[in-house]
């Protein structure tokens, strides 16, 4: 499934996560592409077309970064965690990082025009390998830390996922930058919009798709099965089904919205995410914006399953992609590396404007539904981040404080697998002292709360210690040239 690409030619070159050089295409644009890994440009603010986009990696790098320090520290500090519903957090930021990052390489990868059948064939298998990957990793079968089994019953295994969405807009903004690309040669802007007007074009009917399905779709009365949960409502003890009464069209709460809806109906409820971050609400929990035991009122639905990676908010999450196809093409044809940044920093700014409009206007942000104000925020933050970290790292050359993202960014699907996921601290809890509790990862970050006299600075301590051992890890494969891709 996975493959371990060691690079010994010095002439050879990496392609970014998740594509493969021979899936290349040029339809009469600029080429740009990677030297090989390590090597500096032999220029300050070179702009050789053949130079690699280190701010690409290191953007990658710290997206994967940041995904471990709100997943591992997210307890200890509920304000970066993933909001409970509407809002967002430090957290809510990591999904659009990815899936922007996703659409800027596949912008610079696909540069043959020849053989677009081929292309796509190859397009589709590594889609469907990646998604497999994450129902792997994310359907329940390896059960993270602090828990010593693993396994999964077939009919409550997780279909979606954080892999499974980046599969799904990589196979999106794939298809179109192989299908939706006219020959036109840009040569002014207006080219370059008529260029990629199928690309806009695609984009904006998905989005009113989305807007239709999320508003118009009736959403009847449901019920789900509670006799497997460990937690339950203290009016439904001794019930086997709850039940939500719905009725309704447009409605963006956790109960009757229409994601859930879809998700219940294609996928099943006991093929979704059975601890939505919606059981974080004052609603739920007492502990909110944690999680905690339910308030003595709270209604049924706290105890509902609901998938944050739905189909239809995958689909909204997939113009994200989108988004990033379009700071790759900005790439492609500007060789000027300050007309580069300027023209993208333009381009976050609408996005930015846009979002918050939104939200003034009564959409609101909101992950789990991956909503338009949400969309527009995330991705405008994604290219004002990239334009950032494109200026220091690209531009001026300034590379060594960020070098450890960078490492992390040329294997971050190894990294995610085997921190974000939780499979390397796992398997290491598996050897103890006696007893379970007493192994090096749990030691290690009681050691630090002890140290720090403080159960919420230790464990960021222990955090921030995890990003750096990755970032060596990655280092090491850096220095002996081993990339692990799909």
């Amino acid at each position: 499934m996975a493959s371990i690409t060691v690079v010994t030619d010095t002439d050879g070159e990496r392609t970014p996560l998740l594509h493969d050089s021979q899936l290349e295409y040029s339809a009469g644009r600029t080429e740009y592409s990677s030297p090989p890994l390590g090597e500096e440009p032999s220029t300050k603010n070179s702009n050789d077309p053949k130079q690699r986009l280190v701010s690409l990696d290191v953007f990658r790098g710290l997206a994967v970064a940041l995904m471990i320090l709100v997943d591992d520290a997210g307890k200890a500090f509920p304000s970066i965690n993933h909001s409970p519903w509407f809002g967002v957090t430090l957290a809510d930021f990591v999904m659009p990082f990815f899936l922007f990052g996703v659409g800027v390489s596949v912008s610079l990868v696909f540069k043959k025009a020849a053989k677009r059948l081929a292309a796509t064939k190859k397009v589709i298998l590594r889609s469907i390998k990646l998604f497999l990957l994450g129902v792997i990793l994310q359907g329940g079968y390896f059960h993270g830390r602090n828990n010593l089994t693993y396994g999964i019953d077939v009919e409550k295994i997780r279909v979606m996922g954080v892999l499974q969405r980046i599969a799904i807009g990589h196979l999106l903004a794939s298809a179109m930058e192989i299908w939706l690309v006219k020959n036109t040669v840009v040569n002014s802007a207006i080219a370059f919009v008529r260029r990629y007007s199928f690309q806009i074009g695609a984009g904006i009917l998905l989005g009113l798709l989305y807007m239709v399905l999320l508003y118009g779709l009736y959403v009847p009365n449901w019920a789900f099965d509670v006799s497997s949960l460990t937690m339950i409502l203290p009016t439904s003890l001794g019930a086997s089904t709850g039940t939500v009464n719905c009725g309704m069209r447009g409605s963006l709460g956790p109960p009757c919205n229409s994601v859930g809806f879809i998700d219940r109906t294609l996928l099943g409820e006991k093929h979704l995410y059975q601890r939505p971050v919606y059981r974080r609400t004052k609603e739920c929990s007492i502990n909110s914006p944690d999680y905690g035991p339910l308030p003595p009122d709270s209604p049924t639905w706290c105890l509902a399953p609901f998938d944050p990676e739905g189909i239809l908010s995958s689909l909204m999450a997939a113009i994200t992609c989108f988004v990033g196809l379009h700071y790759g093409h900005v790439l492609v044809h500007c060789k000027d590396q300050m007309q580069r940044v300027i023209f993208w920093f333009i381009s976050s700014l609408p996005l930015l404007i846009l979002g918050y409009l939104l939200s003034v206007l009564g959409v609101p942000y909101s992950k789990p539904l991956y909503t338009l104000s949400y969309m527009f925020i995330t991705a405008g933050a994604s290219g004002v981040l990239l334009t950032a970290i494109y200026l220091i790292v690209d531009v001026k050359c300034i590379r060594k404080p960020t070098v450890i993202f960078q490492w992390m960014g040329m294997n971050a699907l190894i990294v995610y697998a085997l921190a974000a996921c939780d499979i390397f601290p796992a398997a290491v809890q598996g050897f103890y002292w006696r007893s379970p509790e007493n192994n090096l990862v749990s030691f290690s970050e009681r050691l630090l709360q002890s140290l720090f006299h403080s159960e919420k600075w230790g464990t960021l301590a222990f955090v921030i210690l995890e990003i750096l051992f990755w970032g060596v890890v990655a280092g090491f494969l850096h220095v002996k040239r081993i990339y692990i891709k799909f």
